[in-house]
């Protein structure tokens, strides 16, 4: 959350998934870009396709570290080097000559959209064996080919009203986080990005009041903003943005704008903190697709043209062919891949089903997630079935504690919520989505059947 981009001096990238036990490596900003550029893009291409491209990875790259992506869910790091989630970085490979030349050239400049600060999600794919809204490598290519600019080229896939930013500085220590507490008689460009933000975030959470004006003063409207903002986010109403205040606020923000980016705003799972991944294939693993595939179990369910499938994490043969069943069924493009409109439309099927229950359907030994997130201040019977799958789960398991079954989400369900998350590998942060009920029913399931 820095109030204007810089390029790092260093990047540290995770060798894995977010969540996997893996090495962290520093390296240089530059020498990260060209490792990609050498790993995703072939030397032979045209210049100002290599171009493009290496725009598109600088602005890719920037994006994750400007708005904290990483590090606002309790990572170390600032990228990963899973293709699921970011882009291709290969520890101690060969670099292309003419890509390092064309990196020492460009690596401080970056794509954004014209009125706006932050460096541009420029989302990219080859184009061949895999396909998105945004650039396709390949198809770069054939457009400089023709006789296309490198601008041209991004102008044709992500549009007209996108600019290069040039020669951006350089900074040694990225931490967002200033190091010293936000709080009533601060100002400065700290205080602009969290006014920025909050009132972005507004927009989805409207109990949190507009900041006016912008003004990188930190006054009592802005103290007021933050206090609901901790508020619904069960932090400590103080009115002052800590480390961990920052980060959330981080962390909401970027979630907001890429679920708008998206179009995802007005699903029923409007609480969703984490967005969903862009792309999902076959060869993928963890908590996403456990997401994909309790969804297609659930579907399966009411659907007799879609056959069951496991929840493993696993993306294998039979998730794919779950998947191309419903992209078939859908009249979607055929490919066994889960991008944004496959994403949407099973979503769409998904809340077609929640909206068609009646609403006091509740049976105990139905698992189905109601649609949306359940946390401290949360009631209803989905919180009773929740403390009551708790209660059973920690006689089981002493080591878990017990809660009792009121109905309501208090500071008792939350804590056995987060012991549960902490025992399960989750991120403890008290917040019950399809992947945790899941789990929850699961143990559940397994002790009542011992």
């Amino acid at each position: 959350m820095i109030s204007s981009p810089v390029i790092p001096q260093n990047i540290v990238v995770h060798l894995g998934r977010p969540g996997d036990d893996a090495q962290n490596i520093n390296v240089s900003f530059p020498d990260y870009i060209k490792n990609v550029a050498s790993s995703e893009l072939y030397p032979t291409w045209p210049e100002s396709a290599l171009r493009a491209n290496i725009y598109a990875i600088i602005s890719f790259a920037l994006n994750r570290i400007y708005t904290d992506w990483y590090p606002s869910q309790g990572y170390s790091f600032d990228i990963t080097n899973s293709t699921a989630f970011d882009q291709y970085f290969i520890p101690g490979r060969d670099i292309f000559g003419n890509i390092s030349q064309i990196v020492n050239e460009i690596f401080n400049d970056y794509v954004r959209r014209q009125g706006f600060v932050e460096p541009y999600f420029t989302e990219y794919c080859d184009g061949r064996n895999v396909t998105c809204d945004g650039l396709s490598q390949w198809g770069s290519v054939s457009l400089a080919n023709q006789g296309y600019t490198p601008y041209e080229i991004l102008q044709y896939y992500y549009g007209d009203d996108i600019e290069i930013v040039r020669e951006a500085p350089v900074r040694i220590n990225m931490s967002s986080y200033p190091g010293f507490v936000l709080r009533v008689g601060t100002i400065g460009n700290e205080v602009r990005s969290v006014q920025t933000r909050l009132n972005r975030i507004s927009d989805n959470y409207p109990a949190i009041p507009k900041i006016s004006p912008v003004d990188a003063v930190f006054d009592l409207g802005t103290a007021d903003a933050v206090k609901a903002f901790q508020k619904i986010f069960n932090l400590p109403q103080t009115g002052e943005v800590d480390k961990s205040t920052w980060y959330k606020i981080a962390y909401i923000y970027t979630s907001v704008k890429r679920l708008a980016d998206l179009n995802s705003e007005g699903l029923t799972l409007n609480d969703v903190i984490k967005p969903f991944p862009d792309v999902l294939r076959e060869g993928d693993q963890g908590t996403e697709v456990e997401v994909l595939q309790y969804y297609l179990a659930i579907l399966g369910q009411y659907n007799s043209m879609l056959n069951p499938i496991a929840i493993d994490g696993i993306f294998g043969p039979s998730t794919k062919r779950a998947v191309i069943e419903f992209q078939n069924l859908y009249g979607l493009s055929p490919d066994g891949i889960v991008g944004r409109n496959t994403w949407a439309a099973i979503l769409n099927a998904y809340d077609d089903i929640i909206e068609s229950r009646p609403p006091d359907f509740v049976v105990e030994t139905d698992p189905l997630f109601q649609g949306t997130f359940l946390r401290e201040g949360s009631s209803g019977a989905y919180v009773t079935l929740l403390q009551e799958y708790l209660f059973r789960i920690s006689q089981a398991y002493p080591q878990l504690p017990s809660v009792s079954v009121t109905g309501y989400f208090g500071p008792q369900t939350k804590n056995a919520v987060i012991a549960f998350q902490k025992y399960y590998g989750y991120v403890a942060d008290g917040l019950v989505g399809p992947t945790l009920w899941n789990d929850i029913v699961a143990a559940y399931q397994f002790v009542e059947n011992e």
